[in-house]
């Protein structure tokens, strides 16, 4: 499955066109100048639903878990978690107000506001102040992750707002960043679910494993055995 790619162009038009997707069971709103969710991004989505719901099993009834999106987009992944799992608290944050705007439509259209608090900012900046430190069960991040000097000649994404894909000069720039700073709001034992690009997910291993904040790492593949995703438990 190619990365960042769930069809043609054209399919990227017909769904704003709509100004609907399908993400995980959910019809979502899309919009331009939002990435329009892939099917493979469930993937992630899977995992994550499923080391809650363990995580949940092993809890007092009522406990909720929490969950920290970064890069929310349309809010797909914040609201997928949250639909699936009733008991997770879901903060979702974007740098852009078309992605900000978005999520909140979703979140509103789903009834699920009570659950999924949406914040405008810069990966973690926003949740200062949210008293977070040490208490996620799980980060999510569905990051940029196509190195700069390969999107000029991508034109399957020209529909698609340029931020949503620009990893930086080695697809990695979002990645780091989003590695190096989720341990401050994990608690021991919380994970952090991560989605590469097959070009990147080699070196996106390699940072995970030479941060030292992580063991138990994963690596989820799409049916065609491409690496497409991962996620990693804070020591």
């Amino acid at each position: 499955m190619a990365e960042r790619n769930p069809g043609s162009g054209c399919e990227v038009s017909a769904a704003y066109g709509r100004g609907r997707a399908t993400f995980m069971g959910l019809d979502l709103l899309v919009a331009p100048g939002v990435l329009v969710p892939r099917p493979e991004t469930e993937l992630l989505a899977r995992a994550a639903i499923d080391f809650l719901n363990t995580v949940l099993a092993g809890r007092p009834a009522g406990e909720a878990v929490r969950v920290v999106d970064v890069c929310c987009g349309s809010g797909n992944l914040a609201c997928a978690i949250a639909a699936a799992v009733p008991a997770a608290d879901v903060w979702a944050t974007d740098l852009t107000d078309p992605c900000v705007d978005l999520t909140r439509r979703n979140v509103r259209e789903l009834g699920l506001g009570g659950r999924v608090r949406v914040f405008q900012g810069d990966l973690y900046a926003p949740l200062v102040g949210e008293w977070l430190d040490g208490r996620v069960d799980a980060v999510l991040c569905n990051p940029p992750y196509i190195p700069t000097k390969l999107l000029d000649d991508r034109a399957d994404l020209r529909h698609e707002p340029r931020e949503a894909f620009d990893g930086g000069p080695f697809g990695l720039s979002v990645v780091m960043r989003a590695l190096q700073e989720a341990p401050r709001l994990l608690r021991p034992g919380g994970r952090l679910f991560v989605e590469v690009g097959p070009r990147e997910e080699r070196h996106a291993v390699q940072l995970v494993e030479r941060s030292r904040a992580y063991t138990d790492l994963v690596l989820l593949c799409t049916a065609g055995g491409t690496v497409h995703a991962l996620h990693a438990r804070r020591l």
